[in-house]
Order: C-alpha cells, then structure tokens, then sequence
C-alpha cells in the first residue's frame, strides 16, 4: 500500500482532495475540478447529486473526453463529506477502475476487481477511511487469502452485507464500457441481494437496466470552454494572456474542439510549444487527434487518440468500417446516404442503420433529430471521432473510393435541387441544399486536391453551376465564388460546362468586380455562339447588364436585359428564366421610362412558367411596386411592396405559384424600396444580382441612382 498524504488539505483545494485514494488515476480524475469544482459543470453536478440521493442506480454517460469520471469524482467526494473540513462522510465509498480500456477483456474480470476492492488485501472489507480504490491485482476470497480463481458472488454479497449494515455504501464503477455486459448482469444481482448499496456508474452508454436514471454528459458550452482553456493555459504558459486576436483564437480553438472538455485541457497543454494561439487554431482544423500530454495519470487521457481509440477497439468490423467511411461526412447525413457510401467490403446495406444507431448510442455520433419524427433521423459524427476515422479509413486504403462516392452523391443530390428550383418547389431545393451545405464545401475540397482526378474536379464544378439559384439567390456569393476559383483554374477542357462556370463567376463578380466579370464573359460568349446555345448567349447579356446596371448606365443595362428576355427559351434550366430579365428590365426603365417599365414589369408577370417560379414572381411584383412609385401612384406602390414582402415573410405561396421560398435578396430589396416611399431616402433600386462584400470601385460608388 502507497503511503498517505502527512497533511490534510484545506477545503478550498479540490484539487488535493482525492490525495487520500490509494490510486493516483482515481486522485488525477478528481484533480481535474478547481477550487469551485468542475469548469462549466453546475448543473450537471447539481443534477447527479439530486440523482443519487433519490435513485440506487445512476450512470454517466457521454462520448470519449466529455468529463464523465471527473464529474462522478465530484458526486463521491461530496458522499465522503469533501466539501468542507472536517465535514462527516455520509457514505462509504468503494471506487472500481474497470479493466479494459484497450479491448473487450476476459469474463469475470469486474467482478474479480469489484471483490478485491470491497474485500480489501487481506479480506477485510473496506476500513473506516471511507474509501476504498482498486486498479487490477489478485483476487482475495472470502476468507481473505489470495486465490487465482473467481471470486464468489456470493461471498461479495455478504461482504457488502456488512459493509452496508453499517453505513450506506457507493459503488462508483468508472469507464466500463469493455465490460459493460457483465457490469449489468452484476450491478442488478448487487443491487437485488444488498439493500444498503448505490451504484454510480460511468459508461460512454447506458446499461439498459430498468431502475436505471441517466444523466447523459454534453460538451461543455462556448463560455465554459473557454473559461477551461485559459485555466488550463495559465498553468502550461504562465505568461499566455488571451487578449485581442489571440482571445478571437482561443473562441476558434474551443469550437473547433467542440467544447470536448479533454480536448480542450489537452490544447491548452500545447500552447508552451506552439507561437501563439492562432497558430495552435490553424493546426487544430487540420486535424487533433494528434494531442497529447504523456504525463497524465489517466492512460486513456494521454491523447485524445486514446481515448476515441478505445470506443473503436470495442466496435465490432462492421461498425468500425462504418465509423471510418462516414468520416468523409462533414456535416449532417441521413441513413440511406451512409448506405450508399458505406455498403461493400463486408458490410451489407442493411447493417447500415443498425451500424449508426449503435454508434450514436456510444457518443461516437450525434443524433440531430428525433425517431419517429416528420423528418428521417440524421446523424453527424464529433470531430474528434471524425478525425481518427479518416486515419483509418487512409490506413485501409478506402479514402479515395469513399471520396468518389461522396463526389458523386452530392453531385446527384445538387442536380435534383437544380431539377426541384425550375419544377416551382424552390423552398424544398433551397432546404435540401442548406441541409447539405457542409458536404458540398466538402465536395469541392475534395475535388481541389492535387491529386485528385480530372472526374472529380468535373464532378464538384457541375455541381457548383448546378446550384446557381443558391449562390446568387440566397445570398452566398461569397461562398460560389471562392468555389469557382478552387475549380475553375483545374477545369482543363474549354468545353459547355467550364462556360457555364464562367459565366456564374461572372456574375458572381458583377456587382464588386466587373473587371474579373467582363474578361470571364468574353471567354464565355464564343463557346455560346459555337454551341448555339440560346440561354447562355442571353444569361452572358443579362450579367452585361447587371455591370452595366452596377455603373449606373441604365440605358446600356435595359437594353442587355431586353436581350436577354428575347433570347433565352422559356423553362430553360440552368439559370434565370426571362422573367427574371423582364423585372430588371422594368427596374432599369422605371426612372426614364415609367411606362414602358409599366408594360414590363406586367410582360414579367404573364411569362410562360412564371407561376411555377416563387422567385421571378417575387421580383415581378417588386418591379410593379418600384414602377408605380416612379409614376407617382405611392399609395399603389406601398400596398403592393407590404403585399409582397408579408407573403415572403409568412412563408406562404406567391398568389399564382406553388410555394414561396425564403428569398432574402428580394426581401431586401422591397424593404429599401418601402424607406424611400416612407422617407424618402432616395435608395437605389436593385437589380437581380448576388450581394457582395467587396468594395466597389470608385466610380461605381459615384454614380447616379436610379430612383
């Protein structure tokens, strides 16, 4: 037996509490509190309290890392009277450090362990010092000598008979997932045979007993681990100060880290080695599973890989596969998406759903919604887990076909969004594309890649062309354009798509630079005209006129957009119906020519296919009001703006259309329109075209407006 601390600790210090155990990883996962107790964890520590005083059976779950042992150390120091000096222990407390934590283990080792730390080295059961820990050993029998069998259930049960007789006792079984099987079938004899017992338990999930209460673990919230971090910090780098950029950085380092409160204390330890904290943040989004700190006590918190490394050891083949192929996943999928990129190689498409629920079950995966709901469940996996099951999916040699299967259903998935927008279902394109956004920023990593192949690199850029409607519509430009120049530079082939690229940058670059937009358009109009492709030949004109627009030549841009009503084809897919040009038109007309604009702006509202179309509907009705405000009839004007921006704002569909999407940039545009009516301001009128943060140029700031 080790010696015992001389002294007492004062208590304020928690973290010395625990020195007393006779096992330094038992007094390391209590050293982990601070002097008011765990960092962010009040009302979980309130919860199991409460727990525990009404309920036998309590267990702590979460994922790897989220503080699941140091939280059940709080809830056993308070049963031991820790929280003030001299303070009388209300239970007796027996603390078990389950076997395991590499792989599944031999049956009976818990109950060899639970035996040794009740029986105690020499058959006695626990003394008056109101813990007792173990770790591993021999196994005493009943009469206290030293046996290599298994220990008697029954001999344990009147071991703790005694104990119990005395004063209640807390069996606190930490981290048995490896033997989560035998702790149930051995925590329910326990607790039939000895009235006088509780059980706290920690397990990355629940036993599934009856009289079980569960008190599931999340990461900690922003403020929290932040908080932890700069705690942790101060002790690594005593002369760290988050202040400034660093304070932006540590933000971004918790959330990268997902508030995982040992991810989180192991990142702090690396600030001594690393420049700064936006360095450590930039080599965090990389990857983390490289963290470390060799010296903890704790062997399965000496690197975050450890400890996500044990919940893999304990899957079976079929849910490791699936654990290492979702891990291309960076947002949200659903069940039929994972069978699709995980199925093969020894896993069957139906094992998929069993594979993911039992992975959410041990905190590798989150559920994002309910069973049973209107919506099929969708998982996304913790960025710990996501990361270890990259390495392994490269270590497989599988990261390539899971790439190009992740590249070819999302591509699917961007040409049904595309097919939904021209079918009049714009709000389900617009939600299908918004649920999937992560992956398709994915995609286009992935297709960005050096070595990616030439299939790939097409693949993301139709995508991308595709799902035009949700860069220049829904106000992610900035995103489309950073896409396009990821891809565009690698597109080799001068062929229909690369100009259909083209030309969506160009309008992308409309509003900020129209220098990048005019020199993308000229390499677009040839390819046009040689394919006699009526509808790029007038998309190119009405980005014309968009620049135009931009430059406040409004005459230049009514008579691109005029073009371009006339030439594109009605149900053209692929980009802006001639609709859409018709309001620019009115819009560009509204000051010089109110009735002509009139005429236009009614032309778009009785367009071929316009009913199916929420979004040219939209833009129709704000040309109409824009219109009636130049020709004076403000009253007109006004009632027709507030019509049309409540039925946006309602989310009910446009009168004459099949559903009113969520469409920010005409919103926008008739809220500007109705200050200058109430103003009046004298706002510019806006064209159809993507918003921008880039600065114009100094003339286009300069120029006339339009209303």
């Amino acid at each position: 037996m080790r010696p015992r601390v001389a002294a007492p600790p004062r208590a304020t210090e928690r973290r010395t509490v625990w020195a007393y155990a006779e096992d330094t990883e038992w007094a390391s996962a209590a050293g982990r509190c601070g002097p008011d107790g765990l960092i962010g964890r009040g009302e979980e520590t309130g919860s199991l309290r409460e727990e525990l005083a009404r309920h036998r059976l309590v267990t702590v779950t979460g994922a790897a890392g989220v503080g699941k042992s140091a939280l059940a150390a709080v809830a056993a120091g308070d049963e031991r009277g820790d929280d003030a000096a001299g303070a009388p222990a209300r239970s007796r407390v027996i603390y078990v450090r389950c076997p395991g934590g590499g792989g599944p283990v031999a049956a009976g080792a818990l109950a060899a362990r639970v035996s040794d730390a009740v029986l105690g080295p020499r058959g006695a059961a626990a003394g008056a010092g109101g813990l007792r820990t173990v770790g591993a050993g021999a196994v005493p029998d009943a009469r206290g000598a030293r046996t290599k069998g298994r220990p008697s259930l029954a001999d344990l049960v009147v071991a703790l008979r005694g104990t119990a007789g005395r004063r209640s006792v807390l069996l606190l079984l930490d981290d048995v997932d490896a033997v989560r099987t035998e702790c149930a079938g051995l925590v329910q004899r326990l607790l039939m045979d000895v009235p006088g017992v509780r059980v706290l338990v920690t397990c990355r999930q629940a036993l599934g007993l009856g009289e079980e209460r569960v008190l599931r673990l999340a990461p900690l919230a922003p403020d929290a681990a932040v908080e932890l971090f700069l705690a942790r910090a101060r002790d690594a780098a005593p002369g760290f100060r988050a202040e400034g950029a660093e304070s932006a950085a540590v933000a971004r380092i918790c959330r990268v880290l997902e508030g995982v409160p040992l991810a989180v204390e192991l990142a702090a330890g690396q600030l001594e080695a690393e420049p700064s904290a936006r360095a450590l943040a930039d080599r965090l989004e990389q990857g983390q599973c490289w963290l470390a700190a060799p010296g903890a006590a704790l062997r399965r918190h000496r690197s975050l890989r450890s400890a996500v490394g044990a919940a893999y050891l304990l899957c079976e083949r079929p849910e490791r596969a699936v654990w290492s192929r979702s891990s291309v996943f960076r947002g949200a999928f659903t069940e039929p998406t994972a069978a699709y990129l995980c199925a093969g190689a020894g896993v069957a498409p139906h094992q998929v759903p069993t594979c993911l629920a039992r992975l959410a079950a041990a905190g590798v995966l989150e559920t994002l919604d309910e069973p049973g709901g209107l919506r099929p469940p969708r998982y996304r996996m913790t960025r710990a887990a996501r990361d270890f099951g990259a390495e392994r999916l490269r270590a497989a040699g599988e990261f390539e076909v899971a790439v190009e299967r992740h590249v070819l259903h999302h591509g699917r998935l961007a040409e049904v969004a595309e097919h939904l927008w021209h079918a009049g279902d714009q709000r389900q394109a617009a939600r299908l594309v918004r649920d999937n956004a992560a992956e398709l920023t994915a995609l286009v990593e992935y297709a960005s890649r050096p070595e990616a192949p030439a299939a790939q690199v097409t693949a993301a850029l139709a995508t991308v062309a595709d799902l035009w409607f949700w860069w220049t519509v829904h106000d992610h430009g900035e995103e489309g354009r950073a896409h396009l120049a990821r891809l565009l530079p690698r597109a080799t082939a001068d062929d229909h798509l690369t100009a259909r690229a083209r030309w969506l940058a160009a309008w992308l670059h409309a509003p900020g630079d129209p220098a990048t937009a005019r020199s993308l358009l000229s390499q677009v109009w040839p390819v046009a005209v040689l394919a006699g492709d009526d509808a790029l030949i007038g998309w190119v004109a009405y980005v014309e006129g968009v620049v135009a627009w931009e430059h406040g030549d409004a005459r230049t841009a009514a008579e691109c957009f005029r073009q371009a009503a006339d030439t594109v084809p009605a149900f053209a897919p692929g980009g802006p119906a001639p609709a859409v040009s018709l309001a620019a038109l009115a819009v560009a007309q509204a000051r010089t020519a109110p009735g002509a604009a009139g005429r236009s702006a009614r032309r778009a509202l009785s367009s071929p296919g316009v009913r199916d179309d929420a979004w040219a509907t939209a833009l129709a009705r704000y040309a109409r009001a824009c219109t009636d405000h130049h020709q004076g009839h403000t009253a007109r004007a006004w009632h027709r703006a507030h019509r049309t921006l409540a039925t946006l704002d309602a989310r009910v569909p446009l009168p004459g259309t099949l559903d009113s999407p969520d469409i920010p940039s005409v919103r926008a545009s008739l809220q500007r329109l109705l200050a200058d009516i109430e103003g009046p301001r004298n706002t510019r009128a806006t064209v159809p075209a993507p918003r921008t943060d880039t600065p114009m140029p100094s003339r286009a700031r300069s120029s006339p407006t339009s209303t």
